[in-house]
């Protein structure tokens, strides 16, 4: 379930995903909040492309450490790549 970021306090979360656009943001979601996990999501900055780098901005997908191993097999069953920073 989304939690704001009073919800969790002082502890340090796991980055688990970055969506790149709405539609992978709403549906991981989704996703996260159907498998029962509490996770806080935020929009920070990334940097993108190959050729042409460029700034964006992404919906940065944030778990408790307990909980990072399940979430990203939530992002893998969405036919995505967990963030492994």
């Amino acid at each position: 379930m989304r939690r704001d970021a009073e919800f969790f306090g002082e502890e340090e979360l796991d980055l688990v995903y970055i969506a790149k656009r709405l539609r992978e943001a709403l549906a991981l979601e989704e996703a996260l909040t159907v498998a029962g996990l509490d996770y806080y999501v935020e929009t920070g900055r990334y940097r993108g492309g190959v050729i042409f780098q460029s700034e964006r901005v992404g919906a940065f997908f944030y778990v408790r450490p307990d909980s990072a191993a399940p979430a990203r097999e939530v992002v893998r069953r969405q036919g995505w790549q967990p963030f492994a920073g």
